[in-house]
């Protein structure tokens, strides 16, 4: 059986360190943090088997392996990129492109989605599933939910509240914080350790995922107390499945960014009907333009 290739991730991140030549400076491009970037290299390099970077204290340089690879991977991904951009444009009248991560899609627009399908009949939907920054900037969508700091998002973002981070846990799942399991979302800045800076004594983590959704499912499940984004936490606190396991919350770092094109009506319809549903829409300017 051929050996799995590495996640895109990695190369990602590789990509991206090598040509700033910093983890620092990559992170800030492709919107993870600098921890990320570094774990996603060295799992590389374990993962072929070489040192891709000879790592200094003023910055990084290409090992022979990296400048080897380097060209390599970059036309990889620009190869992956131009031919999903055609997939990306979209067709037809009436077809509003939101891009946003799973989780965002999953947890806080599905359960509510109807609601909007009411009010804007006529509009069709299509769903892109990303992440990072970087990733938004190729889309061109109507409507972007980049997950990341202020300053990877742009000015032109605008936070969705509530976006600090609360532990959730199953109702089944009883016990202190400090005893039970905890489920941490890799990739962000903010987590378990500075919980336990700023708030309370915990444990160390027992599982790891990719994204505050992955988090929110483990936790529904009873398998850890998940700390994720409380936007996200909304529909599951509402629905019973899952309660707070402290009463306090952590302020976040990062967190969901709302991007609309103003020369398309419906965008503008979907930011009004989601501010509408968090409840959050007196605090944020209007859009100029008129909806259908």
């Amino acid at each position: 059986m051929a050996k799995s290739l590495p996640p895109l991730t990695w190369f990602r991140a590789f990509e991206a360190a090598a040509r700033c030549l910093s983890f620092t400076a990559a992170a800030q491009e492709i919107g993870m943090t600098q921890s990320a970037v570094s774990q996603h290299v060295k799992a590389l390099e374990l993962r072929l088997g070489v040192s891709l970077f000879v790592r200094r204290a003023r910055g990084l340089s290409l090992t022979d392996e990296g400048r080897k690879l380097l060209p390599q991977v970059g036309t990889a991904l620009e190869t992956l990129a131009q031919a999903t951009r055609r997939y990306e444009t979209g067709q037809g009248d009436n077809l509003l492109t939101i891009a946003c991560s799973v989780s965002v899609a999953q947890w806080v627009i599905a359960p509510h989605l109807a609601s909007f399908r009411d009010r804007a009949p006529d509009v069709r939907l299509r769903f892109v599933g990303t992440i990072w920054p970087d990733e938004f900037h190729a889309l061109r969508a109507d409507v972007e939910i980049p997950f990341g700091s202020e300053k990877q998002v742009g000015q032109e973002g605008v936070l969705l509240e509530p976006s600090a981070l609360i532990p959730l846990r199953a109702p089944t799942l009883e016990g202190p914080l400090d005893n039970l399991p905890l489920i941490e979302a890799v990739g962000t800045s903010d987590g378990w350790a500075k919980w336990q800076k700023q708030v309370s004594k915990v444990g160390q983590p027992d599982l790891f995922v990719d994204s505050y959704g992955a988090a929110l499912h483990m936790a529904v499940h009873g398998n850890g107390v998940a700390l994720v984004s409380a936007l996200l936490a909304q529909t599951a606190l509402q629905s019973g499945q899952l309660v707070p396991a402290h009463p306090a919350s952590l302020p976040a770092t990062e967190g969901y960014y709302l991007r609309t094109n103003p020369h398309v009506p419906a965008a503008e319809q979907f930011r009004d009907w989601l501010f509408d549903h968090l409840g959050h829409v007196s605090d944020f300017p209007r859009l100029s333009g008129t909806a259908p």
